[in-house]
């Protein structure tokens, strides 16, 4: 048998407009939910983030998070824990980290209820270092999924090997980014799919194939897709199951007048689809290995040049290496204005800017700005504008306290620092 495990991720910056979230919604949430309403057999793997489904709130689509949730109810669906903003947790502090990641489980109760109860943990951009793990683990999560490119070793189809930290354990498993990418670039149909995965299982008995990607590839990036390729594999397995169940005879007799629609049942036959989590529950443990860092966006190239995360921190891109340094005076302005707030408006500007704060370390300025081959100076700016408003508030706040002197004063001069470091981004804009 062939256990197919697919991942959507669902995900919109804090900076999108509601008329594109409309037409995201339209065009790819609800009819993807739907197609999944449609066939009972189909399971998957869901990761929606925080801020998305703050969005939803917010904008009157409430209709796609109860879509969501009536599946994960009948069992179709799990749900994973990640970061609410969807930040690239290697890259930020490890205090950040643990926040994002209890932002989020408290959004995911409050809109899902009992249901949401993530067992597995998807980091944005499946971005993936050991520096993760510790808040990964300590939510309780019992497996991660990363790209394939971080696997270390033989290709893993019938084990699930183990990451090891400070004595604890955590199940790996790794997108199989081949197959994912041909999916996602619309390079095949339902039944070069299947075909696709029954080659994979070369005289093995049972195997797992794992898929990941956005699920607004399904109808936003690529339109109808959702129907022409994802309600195609899912009508083929239905039929492939519907003929197991039917006498020899009958199969006999099917053969005999569609040769090759019973190579393609049969085809379907083998393949199962099943949440991430129940591949657990059917494949035993391998071994204990160490993942490469890196993301889904990563190449060998990069990994041998150690740049593990080219599209969010080139080494050799300027404009990442100063929003990084505008991000740092950021974090450590906001967090110190939460500590000296002493009076009621110093402590309402601290915790708007602790608020700004963890909307700032979202991924897509960087994105925007990796010129691979993604380039928008307005998303850029505005990521900036968005780490400037939490210093503006940060600084009030600490201004506005019974701080001495010598503290507002250094404080200052990091607000002075980071306005240098805006202007020089913004410069590069122009000229670049």
């Amino acid at each position: 048998m062939i256990y197919w495990a697919q991942l959507f991720h669902f995900y919109q910056p804090p900076t999108q407009i509601p008329s594109i979230l409309k037409k995201i919604c339209d065009e790819s949430y609800r009819p993807l939910i739907e197609v999944l309403e449609q066939y009972s057999n189909a399971k998957a793997t869901v990761n929606i983030n925080g801020v998305l489904i703050d969005m939803l709130r917010n904008c009157g689509h409430t209709d796609v998070l109860n879509g969501l949730k009536k599946l994960a109810e009948k069992g179709q669906i799990e749900f994973t824990a990640t970061g609410k903003y969807h930040p690239i947790l290697p890259l930020i502090p490890p205090e950040e980290i643990k926040r994002q990641i209890e932002l989020n489980q408290r959004t995911g109760v409050s809109a899902f209820g009992d249901v949401y109860k993530p067992n597995g943990f998807f980091p944005p951009e499946m971005a993936y270092s050991r520096a993760i793990l510790p808040a990964v683990i300590e939510a309780a999560c019992k497996w991660i999924i990363i790209s394939g490119i971080a696997c270390p070793i033989k290709w893993p189809v019938d084990v699930i090997h183990q990451i090891e930290h400070e004595g604890k354990q955590i199940s790996v498993f790794f997108r199989d980014d081949i197959i994912s990418n041909k999916i996602s670039f619309q390079e095949l149909d339902a039944k070069n799919f299947l075909e696709n995965l029954k080659n994979l299982q070369n005289n093995k008995e049972n195997i797992y194939v794992i898929t990941a990607m956005d699920a607004e590839t399904y109808g936003h990036h690529i339109k109808d897709w959702e129907e022409l390729f994802l309600a195609e594999v899912y009508e083929q397995l239905e039929e492939g199951i519907e003929i197991y169940t039917t006498n020899i005879q009958q199969k006999k007799v099917l053969a005999t007048q569609h040769a090759n629609l019973l190579q393609d049942v049969e085809t379907a036959q083998q393949v199962q689809t099943v949440t991430i989590s129940q591949l657990m529950e059917i494949f035993k443990n391998g071994a204990v290995i160490d993942p490469r860092p890196s993301s889904w966006s990563t190449s060998s190239g990069d990994i041998e040049m150690g740049n593990p995360y080219p599209l969010w921190q080139d080494k050799d891109n300027e404009i990442h290496n100063l929003l990084w340094e505008h991000l740092a005076i950021c974090n450590e302005l906001c967090l110190r204005a939460i500590k000296i707030a002493d009076n009621d408006e110093s402590k309402r500007f601290s915790t708007i800017s602790r608020g700004l704060l963890d909307r700032t370390q979202h991924s897509d300025p960087f994105w925007w700005a990796s010129r691979r081959p993604m380039w928008d100076i307005n998303l850029v700016h505005m990521g900036l504008i968005e780490q400037w408003r939490a210093i503006v508030n940060a600084y009030h706040a600490i201004n506005s306290s019974g701080a001495d002197r010598k503290i507002k004063s250094e404080c200052y001069y990091k607000v002075v620092a980071a306005r240098d470091i805006r202007n020089k981004v913004v410069d590069r804009l122009f000229i670049t």
